[in-house]
């Protein structure tokens, strides 16, 4: 009897030691795959801009004419290395619209934010840092304008994200650092020479999905 009570016991305590060990698997295995989620990895981004560029000159000496914003879009590719304070660099096809007067202003630009971000508290995050931009196609009610002062400008990317493990939104504000001007024959007003900012000003909305 006193054998078998050893016994039981023996088997109670092998299976305890069992059941702790992969007790602390499962936490590993757990632990490993949110760190792979929210640590360091690459995914996709898309969402909306709400977007002005700079002022329009109609004509030599004329008036600078502010932009009505409007919405435009843009997707992507993110990679993400860190977790509390983090990397993010960013490549982002993007669409915008600026409307003045009767016309409006088309820039289609290859977007490249390199942000470094804090966690601040719970899923709450902030960022920032500078944006590279090289201007892909731009278009003035039909009239395609070629002659950009520069096809590549750089910018600011400052905001706020929220992230639950793979999936994440964020609200964040651009801005370019300088004048960027465009110029063009405006045929409407007899083809007198007009110009226009490509610099963004604009608002942008995304959504991120962690592959």
């Amino acid at each position: 009897m006193k054998h078998t009570n050893e016994l039981q016991d023996t088997l109670k305590a092998r299976f305890s030691k069992l059941k702790f060990a992969f007790l602390l698997a499962a936490l590993v295995l757990l632990s490993a795959s949110s760190f792979a989620q929210t640590q360091t990895g690459f995914g996709l981004k898309g969402g909306l801009n709400y977007n002005g560029n700079g002022d329009y000159f109609e004509s030599i000496g004329s008036n600078a004419e502010n932009p009505e914003r409007n919405i435009g879009y843009h997707v992507g590719i993110f990679g993400k290395i860190g977790k509390d304070i983090y990397l993010r660099p960013e490549l982002v096809y993007t669409r915008t619209k600026s409307d003045y007067r009767d016309d409006s202003f088309q820039l289609t630009k290859l977007d490249a934010p390199v942000l470094l971000g804090i966690k601040v508290i719970g899923p709450i995050s902030v960022f920032g840092g500078p944006s590279f931009q090289y201007i892909l196609d731009s278009e003035f009610e039909n009239i395609s304008i070629n002659n950009v002062e520069d096809d590549f400008s750089v910018g600011l990317n400052f905001g706020i994200g929220l992230n639950f493990k793979k999936l994440g939104i964020d609200l964040r504000y651009e801005r370019g650092f300088s004048d960027n001007e465009a110029t063009f024959i405006n045929t409407n007003i007899g083809s007198v020479e007009s110009r226009i900012d490509t610099r963004p000003d604009q608002l942008i909305l995304s959504l991120s999905l962690l592959l």
